[in-house]
């Protein structure tokens, strides 16, 4: 597969490759990688851009300076919605070293070590979602029985956020992860609501400080209140929306993708079953092979001339990266295109790469680990139930309803 050219300049490929239907992932991706790694494309609004499929190219345009998210606000990027990129406070939309002056304010709430002390009190919430399943009887809904609710609380709990604003954020999520589907004016009410959702409870912590505890929205007051690296208003409001959506939406997806993943292949559940040690190797595994977004990722724009496999990008131009077609990368995946559970845990790049690395990796993996052990030890004869039901305008794959029996 070779891209034509027009008096030297590539003409831009249709992107996405074809439609996403439920996991698959479309195999035109392999072609890419192997035969034109940088490739033009376009995509339903903005300019065209690069796409790039190859393993170190990926890890290269998400963790080289001279390809900047800061450039990318106002542009007019490659994109699958009408809006162009806004928000420039938000921590996804801001080059080092501002970055990570952002990063560390949060990122002690997330370490490895504080994320595991979490563990059995995250055992205690899935034991009792899976009490309360069992309790009403099958078949049920895994999705609003436990994949939704579990990583709602956890992330609720850690941000200080009442559960019973649930539906408010859920909307939020839904507005942000949305496809051109979704009408313009909706997503931009869902988000509005959101952002002076969090603006409330940033407030009542304001006023009455005493009646918190230190979670995380009240540590974002502290640091900017007292240290010498202050939060301004939007800061503080930003990365509480983007903590509360990234922290419960992606988690919510997988548990959902990867019971359906090992349900699919009866003898992939039974062997979890037969050895639940054998869960955080399966996870990773699944995270490398299972593809999360319908498209690549968050567009970057390149501030000088960078040359990657295949061809060099252009200052100004966009580029975007697909992870899932770096997951499977033969050159460093043996064997990439087979999903083996015992896989020896490699470095794919699901959690992204460099200084955007997704920030509750540690978090979305104990959380993924803990509600898989917990489905296989209470319910080894968990299967399917009825038909189930994707979502089809989030740019997350997931599943909207996944009806299971036990």
């Amino acid at each position: 597969m070779t891209t034509t050219e027009t008096q030297g300049c590539p003409v831009a490929r249709s992107y996405p490759l074809g439609e996403s239907t439920e996991l698959d992932f479309a195999p035109g991706y392999a072609e890419l990688r192997r035969d034109e790694p940088l490739t033009r494309v376009s995509l339903p609004y903005g300019q065209e851009g690069w796409l790039v499929t190859r393993y170190d190219d990926v890890r290269t345009v998400m963790s080289d300076p001279r390809f900047s998210r800061a450039a990318v606000v106002g542009a007019d990027v490659p994109r699958a919605l009408p809006e162009r990129p806004g928000q420039p406070e938000s921590i996804i939309n801001i080059d080092p070293p501002e970055h990570g002056r952002l990063r560390r304010l949060v990122a002690s709430a997330f370490t490895a070590r504080r994320v595991e002390k979490l563990r059995p009190h995250v055992e205690e919430i899935a034991q009792k979602l899976i009490d309360d399943l069992v309790a009403d009887g099958g078949p049920a809904d895994l999705v609003s029985a436990v994949s939704m609710p579990l990583p709602v609380v956890v992330i609720c709990e850690m941000l200080g956020v009442p559960l019973q604003g649930r539906d408010t954020f859920r909307a939020g999520a839904d507005a942000a992860l949305s496809t051109s589907d979704v009408p313009v004016e909706r997503r931009q009410q869902a988000f509005a609501d959101l952002y002076s959702y969090i603006a409330s409870l940033i407030a009542e912590r304001r006023e009455r400080p005493d009646d918190f505890g230190d979670d995380l929205l009240a540590a974002l007051i502290t640091a900017r209140d007292t240290d010498g690296d202050r939060l301004s208003e939007p800061e503080m409001v930003n990365l509480g929306v983007a903590i509360l959506i990234a922290g419960h939406e992606t988690t919510m997806n997988m548990t959902g993708n990867m019971v359906h993943t090992l349900l699919s292949d009866r003898s992939r559940w039974e062997a979890l079953v037969a050895d639940p040690d054998g869960i955080p190797a399966a996870v990773e595994e699944m995270l490398r092979f299972t593809p999360l977004g319908r498209q690549a990722g968050l567009p970057r724009i390149a501030t000088e001339d960078i040359e990657l496999t295949g061809g060099t990008v252009r200052a100004g131009e966009a580029v975007l990266v697909s992870t899932n077609a770096a997951n499977r990368d033969p050159e460093v995946f043996d064997d990439p295109e087979q999903l083996r559970l015992g896989r020896e845990p490699g470095p794919h790049v699901a959690f992204g790469f460099g200084p955007h690395f997704c920030l509750g990796a540690s978090l979305a993996r104990m959380e993924l680990q803990t509600v898989l052990r917990a489905l296989v030890t209470r319910l080894p004869s968990l299967d399917v139930g009825g038909e189930l039901e994707w979502r089809t305008t989030s740019l997350v794959r997931g599943l909207a309803r996944f009806p299971v029996t036990w």
